[in-house]
């Protein structure tokens, strides 16, 4: 320990050393050197270094404010920094946008001089949210650049899902509006949730811009909005995608000329000078009108709990059970575990929903305390709701972080000090369920039953008031319909619209997602009719018999339909929605099942789009399952046969793919678990959509599913007969045990792996259903070829033909075996002469950080117009995620797709070896910048970078040309 603060104390004050380093020199584990550093109250690094690195860069700006990022970054090196161009930027921008805006904010007061506006840094506004100086340092820098900048903020927009504290935010902007005098005292902050009256348009927009007599009826006097009480101040509208697209044009007419009508309103305008802090949850490029986002330069995204770091959960933790205990009045001990299992658990509700927990685990824990001499409240891991508990069992690389906490039980008296976290009152259970539970208990007790019985009486009672309580705080997904209509069409969405109303008429209880199901569906059935196509329900006469009032309602509905659409639906589209009608109007016969829906891709891909199927149709049947492209498919079929087990209902699974080598899963899937699984080998969001919005129905079975979305067979081909049968030509057959699909697609997978193999061998594909079919069809088939392997999921038990199992040819080694067989060597295909380009090659490059390196390529890429100016940050964002780093020391950094303007790929070969993260090192690195149609490119460059012989090469050559042609000279021909 002693060396460790030697270490430090000499340490160069410009360059601190990381942890990391700091371990390495005394050859201990870094996880020591971070521990001793945190109970000593060390800071670490960055923050070592930001008092001396911030007052070189200050001086710096206040000789040249418009100092451009590479001069600014050159001046600080100069000085003795060792800081890319990218941190050297982001520095600089906090800078502009915060302190010195403060100090000139001084300038503006009336009488010119300092009226006491103190230094930002003693502000109290933003100190007590707890993170910010932590993992919300941007955010509250962010924020208070909005309300700084001259003459009077920045409109600002919070993005962030529930719970994470937007509302927290917007409250401690306007405490320091008021602290640095941009507002004066006793200024208006008024806050407006457009939830509240999302139902009535109208009304929503009367309780925001006022009306006059007679606009509509009801409206008897005119009245105010909140716009003019906010004149002067901030107005706070929460939930703002709620706002309908008329309230947005006003808003937005609002914010560019400061001008508004009251509803009713034609001879006259009113004016107001707010400034506005919106916050949603939603998407802002679909849920909200670009003209209206436009006015709104300020955009804050607050991240989620599972994203913030361990230290601000437990801080979080802590002061949540210190508002327990002082609304009850008792110190709470809090067991190990049960902190533990708080820190760990999946908290979708974020720190909203980690308040209600708490408190329900407290209101149990003070009812069990009741009869106990002691006043403290001792909360054990019973008292913690089941979704909590299921925490401990979570299984997080991270988890050793959080034994540090967990030393000793919590220990909370009722005084201790509170900091600001978010304060949305449909997380917080009321204050008299305290009083209750003691109420209860003494009532009970003085009638003389006995605890057990107490315990199970108030207990019952107080279960189906946090019940109450928990469906209140649920997040219901409320999808904007422009959403919709960007998938469906307008005209669609009317007819649905007109045919809901019908089945309302007829059920009381007609759920949402009957609307964004129903659209789904006839948005596809209205283009099967346009091509000429028709569908069969094949559980018709099932509803028919099953579902008689639901099928009389859909009759109804399609009249409708077929009315405003002007096309004629058949008997079987009503037996569909009749299945839909009854899926959403009743509870879901659970006991029944439905087909699982999985969707696996390369990449960060599978993710998004169940994430778009789930929340169009307010279901959560589709999981995504992601993996990394150096991660070896034995590893992912593992991950996806867990996935299986655990999504199965009893009718099996579909498993949506994104390329060849993942379509042999379901075969091997099936016959490890028994669970029936089906194969779809191409993958996009709509055929997702379509996927999930079928499952949805407890009658689909996974064969009619699958059958509706494979119709193209992307994987089915043809086998083409012998030309001369005498000749014997060598042959692979693929041999599976449920029919002949399977082996095609093991058959398309191998030409897709070994391009040209066809042109030296045939494949051909079996199906084999008994031990006589085996027999008959193998002896037809070595009547015509000299069989030298079977690949499949079966041994046909052939003593002199060897069979390569299907892992095998997952994993690489059954595809080095047919090499041989074939007397082949894997070549790749030569798209990748398309992207691959001398100009963006870097021989011999001199960096020292990995910084270096990235600023440099991308510059590279930017400058030839491969990627737009945003493309930097998405790579260091990505990059704070982990380390993109490939066996073989291959470096492989990217951004976003969506700011490559043409895909591209840029190739750097150090001069020397460069640490990457960690003791990760690389002196070979692929900037990838590919769109999302560019897949073919990746897996190209995939066999590049994991191909040793080829890696060996581009390390050891000679200049940037070589590089090039060592990459082109492993190609063939593109088909």
């Amino acid at each position: 320990m002693d060396e460790i603060v030697k270490i430090i104390k000499n340490e160069d004050k410009k360059n601190p050393l990381t942890d990391e380093k700091i371990a390495s020199m005394l050859k201990i584990n870094r996880e020591e050197v971070t521990q001793y550093r945190l109970e000593n109250g060390i800071p670490d690094s960055r923050e070592r270094r930001k008092p001396y690195l911030y007052e070189d860069a200050k001086k710096i700006l206040s000789e040249d404010k418009e100092i451009s990022d590479r001069k600014f970054t050159k001046r600080l090196n100069d000085l003795g920094y060792d800081i890319s161009r990218f941190a050297a930027s982001q520095v600089k921008k906090e800078i502009l946008s915060s302190e010195l805006i403060v100090a000139d904010n001084v300038k503006y007061n009336d009488d010119g001089k300092d009226d006491g506006i103190g230094r930002e840094s003693d502000f109290m506004s933003f100190k007590e949210i707890i993170g910010h100086d932590g993992s919300l340092k941007t955010q509250i820098s962010q924020a208070k650049a909005a309300i700084l900048y001259p003459p009077h903020g920045l409109h600002t927009l919070i993005l962030g899902p529930s719970g994470v504290g937007k509302s927290q935010l917007a409250e401690a902007m306007y405490e320091f509006a008021i602290e640095s005098g941009m507002l004066k005292d006793g200024s208006p902050f008024v806050v407006f949730n457009c939830a509240d009256y999302a139902d009535n348009p109208q009304l929503l927009m009367s309780q925001l811009f006022g009306y006059v007599k007679g606009a509509y009826t009801g409206a008897e006097s005119s009245k105010a909005g909140l716009v003019e009480k906010a004149d002067g101040g901030i107005l706070f509208l929460d939930e703002v995608h709620r706002l309908p697209s008329e309230g947005q044009e006003i808003l937005f007419f609002l914010l560019d000329k400061g001008k508004f009508r009251r509803l009713g309103e034609t001879d006259s305008e009113r004016q107001a000078n707010i400034m506005l802090i919106a916050a949603t949850t939603e998407n802002p490029e679909s849920s909200l009108l670009l003209t209206f986002r436009r006015r709104i330069p300020m955009v804050i995204e607050l991240p989620p709990l599972k994203d913030r770091p361990f230290y601000e959960r437990y801080e979080i933790v802590r002061h949540f059970f210190s508002k327990e205990a002082f609304r009850v009045n008792r110190p709470i001990i809090v067991k190990k575990d049960v902190i533990r299992a708080l820190m760990l658990y999946d908290c979708p509700g974020n720190i909203g929903q980690l308040r209600s927990d708490i408190q329900v685990a407290c209101a149990r824990g003070f009812l069990n305390s009741l009869d106990s001499k002691s006043d403290e409240i001792v909360l054990n891991l019973s008292d913690l709701p089941n979704h909590v508990r299921m925490g401990l069992l979570k299984v997080n690389k991270r988890e050793p972080e959080i034994e540090k906490y967990l030393n000793n039980d919590m220990i909370i008296n009722s005084d201790e000090r509170n900091k600001m976290l978010p304060k949305e009152d449909r997380y917080i259970l009321p204050d008299e369920i305290y009083q209750f539970i003691e109420e209860r208990f003494n009532e009970l007790k003085n009638q003389g039953l006995a605890n057990d019985d107490i315990y199970k009486i108030v207990g019952r009672q107080v279960e189906m008031e946090l019940k109450r309580f928990a469906n209140n705080i649920k997040s219901n997904v409320v999808v904007s319909k422009r959403e919709l209509k960007e998938i469906v069409g307008e005209k669609i969405l009317y007819a649905v619209e007109n045919a809901v109303k019908i089945a309302k008429q007829n059920y009381k209880n007609v759920q949402d997602n009957l609307f964004y199901s129903l659209a789904i569906h006839l948005g596809a059935a209205y283009e099967r009719l346009k091509s000429g196509k028709t569908i069969i329900n094949p559980q018709l006469e099932n509803v028919k018999r099953e579902y008689t009032n639901e099928f009389i309602v859909a009759r109804k509905m399609v009249d409708r339909i077929n009315k405003d659409l002007g096309i004629e639906l058949t008997e079987d589209e009503i037996g569909f929605i009749a299945m839909y009608l009854r899926t959403f109007s009743t509870n879901v016969d659970k006991e029944k099942g439905r087909v699982g829906v999985i969707v696996l891709t390369h990449g960060h891909v599978a993710g998004g789009m169940v994430d778009v199927a789930n929340k169009l149709l307010g279901v959560n049947i589709a999981v995504g399952i992601e993996m990394s492209l150096d991660e070896s498919p034995e590893n992912a079929l593992e991950r996806t046969i867990e996935v299986v087990k655990k999504v199965d209902e009893g009718k099996g699974c579909l498993i949506l793919v994104d390329m060849g080598s993942l379509i042999t899963f379901g075969e091997i899937i099936t016959k490890r678990t028994g669970i029936q699984t089906r194969v779809i080998g191409r993958v996009d969001t709509v055929m997702v959509l379509e996927a999930v919005r079928r499952a949805i129905i407890p009658d689909a079975t996974i064969d009619e599913i699958a059958d509706a979305l494979d119709e193209n067979k992307t994987y089915v081909g043809h086998v083409e007969g012998v030309k001369d049968s005498n000749k014997l030509p060598k042959a692979i057959v693929t041999i599976c045990i449920t029919g002949e699909g399977t082996a095609l697609k093991i058959k398309k997978y191998i030409e897709d792996e070994i391009p040209g193999v066809e042109k030296i061998i045939k494949i051909i594909p079996v199906g084999i259903f008994s031990k006589r079919e085996i027999d008959e069809e193998i002896s037809k088939i070595r009547s015509k070829n000299n069989v030298v392997a079977f690949v499949g999921t079966i041994d046909p038990k052939i003593d002199d033909i060897p069979f390569i199992p299907v892992e095998e040819i997952m994993n690489g080694i059954g595809l080095e075996r047919l090499k041989k067989m074939t007397g082949m060597d894997i070549k790749l295909n030569s798209r990748l002469k398309d992207i691959i380009k001398e100009d963006l090659i870097l021989y011999n490059f001199d960096a020292t950080v990995k910084s270096d390196v990235i600023d440099e390529m991308v510059e590279l890429l930017e400058d030839k117009g491969y990627v737009d100016d945003r493309f930097m940050l998405s790579v260091y964002k990505r990059e704070s995620m982990g380390a993109t780093w490939m066996k073989g020391g291959i470096a492989i950094p990217h951004g976003d797709t969506k700011y490559v303007t043409k895909p591209a790929i840029a190739i750097a070969k150090l001069k020397k070896t460069i640490c990457w993260e960690g003791d990760l090192e690389t002196d070979l690195i692929f900037m990838i910048a590919l769109k999302e149609d560019s897949k073919d490119y990746m897996l190209d460059l995939y066999k590049v970078m994991t191909d040793e012989k080829i890696v060996n090469e581009l390390k050891t050559a000679k200049d940037s040309a070589q590089i090039k042609d060592i990459i082109l000279k492993y190609t063939i021909p593109s088909n």
